[in-house]
């Protein structure tokens, strides 16, 4: 593999880092904040800790205007931006109303981010290694997970502020990705969607220097030539990516990872653990992520998407189903802990994996920003409802029934794996454009 292209897919991929550090770390401010400033259940659930998942709503529905007029590096430059403010404004806030703003703009980040750095990604990819250089984003949101679950750890017992310190210590890599970006070269399928050739050409010429760059430049002409610029992504001919961009972020959200991954301290907790024995265990979380994120990274080009999202949905169920069963039948000791790895594993190879990578090879070049921001905005606005709601309902009817209904939602995935996702790797986007237009 050509090594600039490494580097590039690793700097924009570091979006993910923030993305996952600045998901969970508000997971060790948690109950703190809430007893800080003696919010209800509903009010800190939907306001306080939900804040920031609206704004990733926003974030996803209109990430990809500034995408496509402004390109994928200069967003990803502003991206890095939002994140450090947030880290800033939330480690400085004194009400509820503040720290919700704060965390707000962070949203915008995370949001904008699962649009501009998978497009960036798979436009500068060859087609046969297209799948694992996207799915380092995944792998970085998962090292940012694992790094925020460690922070909050360390930072825990440092005071009473211990909380502004786990969110505010989030600026420093943000800074420092601002600056990694401003050296990324800009995407030659979006310059030459410009009609920016001679910049696109220097750009294809750096990543394959082989590559017939004449032909490569007539490819994209032609099924540029074919395409209407002023049509949008929600008309008949491309109603086969839409339903395929919906449903997968809607399964992504009724497996209940960010549910887990939020609340993670507090499912141990209600589960029979201590809060620092909670604590520990949700960095076992974070590395079970880490390590089952690599092996479907690595998998990913070899097995299929398809494949992933076969093992994946079998594993969902099984561990939801125990899980379910951990909690109505009151088992005790490390049960919980165990079925919670054994569903983050599930996840990490699966869904966790495959998401963006498929997300982002399945719509046409001139609208790929608007069908991302679609299925992106899909995955976001019930990645705000479900763990927004989840504490009420966790303490309403209890984790067995919850994670039953999540088990059941997964039964459905593997139905939509089985009949209704293709296959994608190894295939150009090009190649991938005809066969959506075609389906």
């Amino acid at each position: 593999m050509n090594k600039k292209i490494l580097l590039w897919s690793i700097t924009a991929a570091l979006a993910g880092f923030l993305f996952g550090f600045d998901v969970v770390v508000i997971s060790g401010a948690d109950k703190k904040l809430q007893a800080l400033w003696g919010s209800s259940e509903a009010f800190h659930g939907a306001v306080v800790m939900g804040m920031a998942l609206w704004g990733t709503v926003v974030g996803a529905i209109f990430g990809g205007i500034p995408t496509n007029k402004f390109g994928r590096k200069n967003t990803l430059i502003v991206i890095g931006l939002l994140f450090a403010v947030s880290a800033i404004g939330s480690a400085f806030a004194n009400d509820p109303y503040v720290f919700a703003f704060a965390r707000f703009i962070g949203g915008l980040g995370v949001g904008a981010s699962t649009i501009a750095a998978p497009a960036y990604i798979s436009e500068i990819a060859p087609a046969k290694d297209r799948g694992r250089l996207v799915a380092m984003y995944q792998f970085n949101i998962v090292f940012g997970i694992m790094i925020a679950y460690l922070s909050n750890y360390l930072l825990s017992d440092i005071g009473e502020n211990a909380w502004r310190w786990m969110l505010g210590v989030e600026a420093i890599p943000a800074v420092l990705y601002v600056l990694f970006a401003l050296k990324l070269p800009k995407s030659p399928r979006w310059l030459l969607s410009q009609s920016r050739e001679a910049e696109a050409r220097e750009v294809l010429q750096i990543i394959d220097p082989e590559a017939d760059v004449d032909e490569q430049v007539r490819e994209f002409n032609s099924h540029s030539e074919k395409s209407d610029k002023s049509e949008t992504i929600f008309i008949k001919k491309y109603r086969f990516p839409l339903i395929l961009a919906f449903l997968i972020a809607f399964f992504n959200q009724f497996s209940g990872i960010n549910a887990v991954l939020y609340y993670a301290p507090r499912i141990f907790e209600a589960a029979g653990l201590g809060e620092s024995t909670a604590l520990l265990n949700s960095i076992g979380l974070g590395v079970t992520n880490l390590v089952f994120t690599l092996l479907g990274v690595f998998l990913i080009d070899k097995l299929g998407r398809k494949t992933l999202m076969y093992i994946g949905s079998v594993a969902y169920i099984v561990s939801l189903g125990l899980l379910s069963a951990a909690f109505l039948l009151e088992w005790t000791g490390m049960a919980v802990p165990f079925f919670l790895f054994l569903f983050i594993a599930a996840h990490a190879v699966g869904q966790g994996a495959v998401i963006w990578v498929f997300i982002s090879e399945i719509f046409p070049n001139h609208l790929r920003a608007s069908g991302q921001a679609f299925g992106s905005s899909t995955h976001w606005v019930l990645a705000a409802i479900i763990p927004s709601v989840f504490p009420l309902l966790l303490k309403l009817v209890g984790g067995g029934l919850v994670f039953l209904v999540f088990a059941g939602m997964m039964v459905l995935q593997l139905l939509f794996v089985a009949f209704m996702m293709p296959e994608t790797k190894g295939k150009t986007l090009e190649e991938l454009e005809d066969i959506m237009i075609k389906k």
